[in-house]
């Protein structure tokens, strides 16, 4: 569903008002191994963390740590928007974290294998606010050898 700001509540709408966008060049499609042959991660903009975790808070570009071992039930979303609606990830947590479909591509060949620790931002913050921790997570997935990334807007 799209929403317009002037169907916001005017806090609401005023934050995200404010927030500049940034503009990225276009990058080509670039030839590379075929996905049985790649190890993805996957990065989610839900809010997600292990249950215990430090919650998310407004303006946080951090990310948080989940081992790809993490039971559904441990998973809790403390994504800050009034506007987010948690229904789907109550009713399946693989809408906002596919890790099941993941594992599952993986056990019939069609993805070469998981990461072992995949990532979760929370999607209400400024851009700038995560770039710090985005060149560190480049680093973790670079020596995990990850070389495919299912990156999951919420």
């Amino acid at each position: 569903m799209v929403k317009r700001l002037s169907d916001m509540p005017e806090v609401e709408a005023k934050h995200l008002a404010r927030i500049e966008c940034p503009a990225y060049d276009d990058t080509p499609l670039l030839p590379g191994k075929p996905l049985a042959e790649r190890r993805v991660v996957l990065i989610s903009t839900a809010g997600l963390h292990k249950r215990g975790d430090r919650p998310f808070r407004p303006g946080d570009g951090s990310y948080r740590v989940i081992p790809a071992e993490t039971p559904a039930r441990d998973l809790v979303m403390s994504h800050i928007s009034v506007n987010f609606d948690r229904t789907g990830f109550q009713q399946d947590h693989n809408v906002v974290f596919p890790i099941d479909r993941l594992r599952e591509l993986v056990d019939e060949g069609i993805v070469g294998s998981m990461a072992a620790v995949h990532y979760s931002f929370m999607g209400a913050f400024p851009p700038e606010a995560a770039e710090p921790h985005a060149k560190h997570l480049a680093g973790l997935l670079k020596n995990d050898k990850v070389d495919a990334a299912l990156l999951v807007p919420v």
